[in-house]
């Protein structure tokens, strides 16, 4: 007894070598030798081939219902008719009867029928070796039916069949494709114009750039040529602002504009509040730059003067900036230390901030002017200026060397022999802190006091930092690891905070050890690092282990 043709166990036709045949509601993906066998029986040209590659590949789940799952749209009593219609395209022999099934039910017809007849139609020339040859009046009455009814499709629908009609080799400038295409464009929501560019002359320029987003990425580029190109009164405080803010954030040292941006301030000095002051010192404390311009001091001394009674965060801030600059001037430091002065920031919201500022500014009056004699911030006001590590630190700690830093300086002397991250008075952190007795040998912290007195105890200004040894026994050695980030960009020159944090210490008697970030980086591995670390310890005539006691 014969076996009826579809079910199990009966032998399916071979598909022909190199061709991919699908099954009833199945997608059709051809082979490259069947592709390519459909464009050279269509002729394809240049303009197909692009076409061919711009369309994006069909999604199966979207060419229609099949027999074997959903049912058509819609739905009703009729479904059965349509979906025996389809099933009568996706097992057409010919192309002539593929046509013959859509001409013949015009009722049946449905918009999801056609592009399962153009993949029928990619199926046999696909499929086989040599596919049957196509009557151009035959695919004429194809483009016909679907451009008479393409009004009808929904959008993914004229997606599809614009991509077979492609594939098949329809001419790009043929009737179907336009039909298709014309109606794709019609069925897309337009496009709004684009808005008018205002045109941009010199300052406005320059703010727009520095608010750009894809000015972060490349910091440098048209800073000098756009300030140039600008005229001095389109050189508005809102864009100097901008530049100063850009200048410090991506700690670029550039003197032209420094000292452009300090030109600006001496010259508009009458028009500028202490507010918008702040801003523009910031670059130059941070970076570490004393500006050319003669003026600069003496105008920064005339606006603190008029202004520090009424933004005294803002004055703060300003004499932060001179700090580093090593410019502090007297007048504004007796005002701030004034009784009056603090008593006013102490019920403000910033009053920590503030006194924190004026701690390290204590500092700085103690350690570098000695010849200041006016009032000092109260000891019962003083908090520590930097109680942990800064926000850069914390933020890059993954690219720190300081994690291997302290296993070589633990490998080579002992986790006894060294602190790391100790704050000592009046609240500088150092890096990494070793106490060394007279001798050189390097002892245990814990055997010692760590911290060195603060204030300095009293000796001639500047004997502290050449001679640290002569009060006390035990020398206090800080290894400071100076990070990319610790530099302006030039990756030569400390930032203004950094070169204040090594000049005070220094001043209070600690002896410093520069780690520069191009000699860690050059290490590789621990074993060079515990060489490079014991090479710079015994230059400073340290000594441990056994020998060092």
């Amino acid at each position: 007894m014969r076996r009826p043709r579809g079910e199990p166990g009966s032998r399916a036709p071979r598909p022909t070598e190199g061709a991919t045949c699908a099954g009833p509601g199945e997608s059709w993906s051809p082979s490259p030798n069947s592709m390519l066998r459909v464009l050279l029986s269509a002729q394809a040209s240049p303009a197909r081939l692009s076409g061919l590659l711009l369309i994006p590949p069909v999604q199966p789940c979207c060419l229609g219902p099949s027999k074997w799952g959903d049912r058509p749209l819609g739905g009703g009593p009729r479904a059965g008719h349509v979906q025996g219609l389809q099933r009568l395209l996706e097992q057409a022999k010919s192309p002539g009867e593929l046509l013959r099934w859509l001409g013949q039910n015009p009722t049946k017809v449905r918009a999801h029928h056609y592009p399962v007849a153009l993949r029928r139609l990619g199926q046999l020339l696909g499929s086989q070796p040599r596919p049957p040859p196509v009557e151009q009046a035959t695919l004429q009455d194809l483009s016909q039916l679907i451009i008479r009814n393409c009004p009808s499709f929904d959008i993914h629908t004229i997606h599809v069949c614009l991509h077979l009609a492609v594939l098949l080799g329809f001419p790009s400038d043929g009737p179907l494709v336009c039909a298709l295409e014309q109606e794709r464009r019609f069925r897309l929501p337009p496009k709004p114009p684009p808005p008018l560019q205002p045109v941009l002359r010199g300052g406005q320029r320059l703010e727009a750039a520095l608010s750009c987003p894809r000015f972060l990425r490349y910091p440098r580029q048209n800073l000098i040529s756009s300030l140039a190109e600008a005229r001095p009164e389109e050189l508005t405080p809102h864009v100097m602002v901008l530049l100063a803010q850009h200048l410090a954030r991506h700690r670029l040292r550039e003197p032209q504009l420094l000292e452009a941006i300090a030109h600006f301030l001496v010259v508009q000095e009458a028009q500028l509040s202490s507010k918008v002051v702040q801003k523009l010192v910031l670059p130059f404390g941070r970076l570490n730059y004393l500006p050319l311009e003669q003026q600069f001091m003496p105008c920064l001394e005339r606006i603190l003067a008029r202004e520090a009674g009424v933004a005294p965060l803002a004055t703060v801030n300003i004499l932060m900036s001179l700090c580093q600059l090593r410019c502090l001037p007297f007048r504004a430091l007796h005002f701030v230390f004034s009784p009056g002065f603090i008593n006013h920031i102490s019920g403000t919201p910033h009053a920590l901030i503030v006194r924190r500022y004026l701690s390290l500014l204590d500092a700085a009056v103690e350690l570098e002017l000695p010849g200041y004699r006016g009032p000092r911030l109260p000891r019962r006001q003083q908090v520590p200026i930097f109680p942990q590590p800064l926000i850069t630190d914390r933020a890059r700690c993954k690219y720190s060397h300081k994690d291997i830093v302290a296993e070589g300086l633990r490998q080579l002397l002992g986790e006894e022999k060294y602190r790391q991250d100790l704050t000592v008075p009046p609240g500088y952190c150092t890096d990494f802190l070793l106490c060394v007795s007279s001798s050189g040998a390097v002892l245990p912290v814990r055997t010692q006091d760590p911290f060195l007195p603060y204030p300095p105890r009293s000796c001639p200004q500047g004997q502290a930092a050449s001679n640290p040894t002569t009060r006390d026994p035990a020398q206090r050695v800080v290894l400071m690891l100076r990070e990319r980030w610790h530099f302006c960009r030039d990756g030569r020159v400390l930032l203004g905070s950094r070169a204040l944090r090594e000049r005070h210490l220094g001043l209070m008697g600690y002896q410093l050890l520069p780690l520069p970030f191009e000699e860690l980086e050059s290490q590789r591995g621990l074993p060079q690092l515990k060489s490079y670390l014991r090479q710079k310890l015994q230059a400073l005539g340290l000594r441990w282990g056994p020998e060092g006691g």
